[in-house]
């Protein structure tokens, strides 16, 4: 089955989370669990947590259907040592929100060297933090999520994941998300047949299928390689249809959070409706 939902808002509380997920139509759903725009948010209550819960299990949305994002700021392969202090202790308190509301996963942007240290040392910096935060929690896996490489952001290969992974010492605590705008302009040629074969050929043979956690599903307005992120509405950027169809009707994405960050939020539903609608072909 595919779980295609949307990164949805919180404006109210985590729990309006799973409220404004089954309102379009999603099977799954993404949401920040604090301001993503702070460094620090107040805790969550009792009552958010317990709220949060128990819509989940009203509307059937399960762990694995719910693909929560940490805040834009933290940088895990920070060269600075007060913002890396700053980042670990963030990525922390995000993790232990998740432990709270019961989730299993946290998506996160790899990390930048901002030019001031080389990319393997930022990438083996990344791993470093994640094993001092994994070690302080359970039961949440850390999901990388690839990037366009915009700027001097790390993860745009697949490779690069490869490394951070390789670096962390419980394997069963670390995933990967595929976001399909930035998988497009970091220069995998997914819009064609034989560019998107190509694409999860070397997605398993250098990270391996088994990490494969989620998707965040995002047209593009910037060409191949361009290392430029700008997302589209689904069937108004550069990728076509076929991508799209092909996409849909791909088991390897089975059973997973597939995430919408469409720059339209009133275009989700009916985005929703036509994902649906070509997952159904391959049944």
């Amino acid at each position: 089955m595919k779980f295609i939902g949307a990164h949805v808002s919180t404006e109210n509380g985590v729990a309006q989370a799973p409220l404004n997920a089954a309102a379009i139509g999603a099977r799954s759903f993404a949401l920040f669990t604090r301001n993503p725009a702070r460094w620090r948010s107040k805790a969550l209550t009792a009552k958010d947590i317990a709220a949060f819960k128990a819509n989940c299990e009203e509307l059937g949305f399960e762990p694995g259907q719910i693909l929560p994002h940490d805040s834009y700021l933290i940088n895990l392969g920070a060269p600075d040592p007060e913002k890396l202090a700053k980042s670990r202790e963030a990525f922390l308190d995000e993790l232990l929100r998740c432990q709270q509301l019961g989730l299993t996963m946290l998506n996160f942007h790899p990390g930048s060297h901002l030019k001031m240290i080389d990319e393997n040392e930022c990438l083996d910096l990344i791993a470093e933090s994640l094993n001092l935060l994994l070690a302080e929690t359970d039961g949440v896996k850390a999901v990388i999520e690839n990037t366009a490489g915009q700027g001097s952001n790390l993860g745009f290969t697949f490779a690069q994941i490869a490394r951070i992974i390789d670096g962390v010492k419980d394997k069963s605590r670390v995933g990967v998300c595929i976001d399909t705008c930035h998988t497009y302009t970091a220069g995998y040629d997914i819009a064609t047949p034989e560019g998107y074969a190509a694409m999860w050929e070397e997605f398993d043979r250098v990270i391996g299928p088994e990490y494969l956690c989620g998707m965040h599903l995002n047209d593009t307005l910037k060409t191949l390689g361009s290392h430029v992120d700008r997302h589209a509405p689904i069937g108004t950027g550069l990728l076509g249809p076929d991508f799209w169809r092909r996409l849909m009707t791909d088991s390897r994405v089975d059973n997973i959070p597939l995430i919408l960050e469409t720059p339209e939020p009133d275009l989700w539903p009916q985005e929703i409706a036509m994902l649906n609608a070509l997952a159904a072909e391959a049944e």
